[in-house]
């Protein structure tokens, strides 16, 4: 549902041509491999239906989702996509694979059983991806799953496997020690599987040419967060401005918000925002007495929230900020405050800020 901006409590702007920006960039670091994209948790909370067609109009050909449902959503807004679903078979709904010409991630035995048992009574070869566990032990056959499965006349011969994947642990880490071993692990299973091509580069793992292979796989990345723990983040691609509700005068000693968690150190001006933690805008984000929360720019000021961030309010200090009032314009994300600097304050990650973004927002798409 589209909500007018009349209604809303704040403006969220997503930037569809930084969007395909990101993934050129990113496709650009492997020269010689097809680079896709992850569009999992409604293309990271940017909108699926959207940011899939941008995608697919800047060149993308393969997308990875988590769910079923993603992947029924997707294949409606790119009808021509290859399009991989992430977290195994949905084995009650395994019809919706070859009516929707959609490709699972085998990650399992079972998984793989299942799907072969499928295709030998459907008498087709269906395409779907073999998920190796290489050290994150998560999904994934292990090493010795996998080397079965390699061997003639095992269940791989049942289905058609279009691509041999794996996914890193710590890549986001320069130098972790795991990340090597990963990679060699991965290659040394690749000549199992000979002619198959291989998947290992999330976001972090596109800046390693070892981990390159085939295949791309880009998530994070492609929305404007960070992916490298000390590389800077492609363009941003999202934006949430909030109207000031109400301006108010705030004497010395006293306190904001729930819990009288924050008290006005001299004579204060407080802007009030209608954004909440029910808007994703996380409740560890707000200040404290002891903890400086999340920025706001104000007038082109950085503002520190004041108080505990709650369902639907949100208060900064404004009082550096000179003239501000009801009805100014507030900036939570933009200018100069990403993803990552909101996720710093309220001790998260970007992608969780990211997938946070709520549904009352209005929603503005730049093409």
């Amino acid at each position: 549902m589209s909500i007018p901006v009349s209604e809303a409590g704040a403006v969220l702007t997503i930037d569809l041509g930084a969007l395909a920006r990101n993934w050129r960039a990113l496709a650009a670091m492997g020269p010689g491999a097809e680079c896709g994209a992850v569009v999992k948790a409604d293309a990271y909370g940017l909108g699926i239906e959207r940011a899939g067609p941008a995608l697919a109009a800047a060149g993308c050909r393969t997308f990875f989702v988590a769910h079923l449902s993603e992947a029924r959503r997707l294949r409606t807004a790119v009808p021509a996509a290859t399009i991989y679903v992430l977290n195994g078979l949905f084995g009650e709904a395994i019809d919706t694979y070859s009516a929707l010409d959609l490709r699972p991630v085998l990650g399992s035995r079972e998984d793989v059983e299942h799907f072969a048992t499928f295709c030998d009574t459907v008498g087709r070869r269906l395409p779907a991806a073999v998920h190796i566990d290489t050290g994150m032990n998560r999904l994934g056959l292990d090493l010795a799953e996998a080397a079965l499965l390699a061997e003639p006349g095992t269940a791989a011969l049942a289905f058609e496997p279009t691509l041999l994947m794996s996914h890193f642990a710590c890549a986001d880490t320069p130098g972790h020690p795991l990340t090597a071993r990963q990679i060699d692990r991965f290659g040394q299973l690749r000549g199992l599987f000979p002619g198959i091509p291989g998947s290992l580069a999330n976001s972090a793992g596109c800046t390693l040419p070892a981990a390159r292979h085939d295949l791309l796989r880009p998530g994070v990345a492609l929305y404007g967060a960070r992916f490298v723990a000390d590389r800077d983040p492609l363009e941003p691609v999202v934006r949430l401005d909030a109207p000031i509700v109400q301006v108010r005068g705030l004497r010395t000693g006293y306190t904001v918000g729930y819990g009288a968690a924050w008290t006005a150190p001299r004579p204060s001006r407080i802007a009030v925002l209608s954004v909440g933690y029910a808007d994703g805008y996380l409740r560890q984000a707000g200040s404290t007495d002891r903890k400086t929360g999340a920025p706001v720019r104000v007038n082109g000021v950085l503002c520190p929230l004041a108080g505990r961030v709650s369902m639907d309010l949100v208060a900064v200090d404004v009082t550096d900020a000179g003239g501000v009032a009801a009805g100014d314009t507030a900036t939570l994300l933009g200018d100069g405050i990403g993803v990552d600097d909101v996720a710093e304050a309220a001790g998260t990650i970007g992608y969780e800020i990211l997938t946070s973004l709520g549904r009352r927002y209005h929603r503005r798409y730049l093409d």
